[in-house]
């Protein structure tokens, strides 16, 4: 689905439903180097139980237009921006590791325009602050591939998926890292990597963002994360106003690692 915003059109992955004005609506929103295609077990599982679903990919990034995010709080702003374009009148927002973030930025500023609009949010591998190390910042201009390398070695604790994944014996680290690839190709203009490390990196909001945030807050969390260890998000956790945790037996790519498991914990979050 491609959806037209003020200054770009923005893609978003609905699950093969069209979209139902009179549902519910979820928004997914990726980390670094992914694209919507992460979170493509509980997008079509969602799509197919009542939920209206738009994975997007960022500005930018493969099928989206427009100029990579350069800031939480511009990427935020796009959100928003999807939800008025749509006239989404009630929404759960999802976000991954740098999406995280995102969509605490975009729920903390909708709450003051919108009241009750984001009725859910969750936070998938989240941290703060999330900080990235200068040598992996360089290493994302200088030497992208092996920043790459680097990162998905980090970001798996197991070679293989559950079956429910994208299938028994699926490598996970091969697939991530050719997924990567992918998605830093998809911008010849700008460095998509570096762009979002930087942006990462840079955002201090969230001491300001979460008090804002008044609906129930979901955090999943990997205990084998080594990028955004369960320990990392605690400072957001004691924020929360109403927040309920989830901890895997995953890495911090918990959408793969731990497919059912996510899926679970969004169903239960998001349908009680």
């Amino acid at each position: 689905m491609i959806v037209s915003l003020p200054t770009h059109t923005l893609y978003a992955y609905t699950g093969g439903k069209p979209f139902n004005p009179a549902q519910p609506t979820a928004v997914f929103i990726h980390g670094v180097l992914n694209d919507h295609s992460v979170w493509i077990l509980q997008t079509r599982y969602m799509a197919h139980h009542g939920w209206n679903v738009l994975a997007i990919d960022l500005p930018g990034h493969c099928k989206s237009e427009g100029t990579p995010p350069q800031s939480v709080e511009e990427a935020a702003d796009t959100v928003i921006a999807l939800l008025d374009a749509l006239k989404i009148e009630k929404a759960a927002l999802i976000g991954h590791s740098f999406g995280s973030l995102i969509a605490l930025e975009a729920t903390a500023r909708d709450a003051v325009a919108h009241p009750g609009r984001v009725g859910n949010l969750v936070m998938v591998g989240t941290a703060y602050p999330m900080r990235v190390s200068p040598a992996l910042l360089d290493l994302s201009v200088s030497a992208p591939f092996k920043a790459i390398d680097m990162v998905n070695s980090f970001s798996h604790s197991t070679l293989a998926p559950p079956p429910s994944a994208l299938g028994p014996g699926t490598w996970l680290y091969g697939g991530s890292k050719a997924l990567m690839r992918r998605v830093l190709a998809s911008n010849t203009q700008v460095n998509v990597f570096h762009t979002g490390f930087k942006a990462c990196d840079d955002y201090r909001g969230a001491e300001a963002a979460m008090p804002r945030v008044a609906c129930p807050t979901l955090f999943v969390l990997g205990s084998a994360d080594q990028m955004t260890p369960p320990k990392a998000a605690q400072s957001l956790i004691d924020l929360c106003a109403q927040p309920k945790v989830v901890q895997l037996p995953a890495g911090h790519s918990l959408m793969t690692e731990a497919p059912e498991g996510v899926l679970q914990a969004l169903k239960d979050f998001l349908n009680p």
